[in-house]
């Protein structure tokens, strides 16, 4: 579950460092992100509300993350990859099609963005691999002792 907490974490320090910043600071982060180098203003016009709705959605993801990377309760460890898969696989496609014209920061864009996908797949696997562990099935084939019943 080490692996999971791990994942989890550091998804949830991406998402914090993009939607605390949206909404504390939107026309900056719109005009900046992400660290000056102004990518989402060359996508259209800034539009205040959006970015701060867009950067709530992303802390309370964020949010999320941490709770289920602190509790390690299964459904929530699950229910957060989900979330992080849903989010995360359209954001790859939308920036993959729409290359930045800087081809060695795209080249960063798609690692950081493949991140936010194989963190959530790495945490579903480490929770399935530790439930197989807790709970292990008996080897087909073999006998077992009948329950005294």
């Amino acid at each position: 579950m080490v692996v999971a907490r791990i994942a989890l974490l550091l998804l949830a320090v991406a998402a914090l460092y993009q939607g605390v910043w949206a909404q504390v600071a939107p026309r900056s982060f719109y005009d900046d992100f992400p660290g000056g180098m102004g990518w989402i203003a060359g996508e259209g016009p800034y539009n205040e509300h959006l970015t701060r709705d867009v950067g709530g959605l992303v802390t309370g993801l964020g949010v999320v993350a941490i709770v289920a990377a602190w509790s390690l309760a299964t459904p929530l460890l699950v229910a957060t990859a989900l979330g992080w898969l849903v989010y995360g696989v359209p954001h790859l496609v939308f920036h993959s099609i729409h290359a930045l014209d800087d081809g060695s920061m795209q080249v960063v864009n798609i690692v950081v963005l493949s991140s936010e996908i194989l963190l959530p797949i790495l945490g579903l696997l480490a929770v399935g691999w530790h439930e197989a562990r807790s709970h292990p099935q008996p080897v087909r084939g073999h006998l077992t002792a009948p329950s005294a019943s």
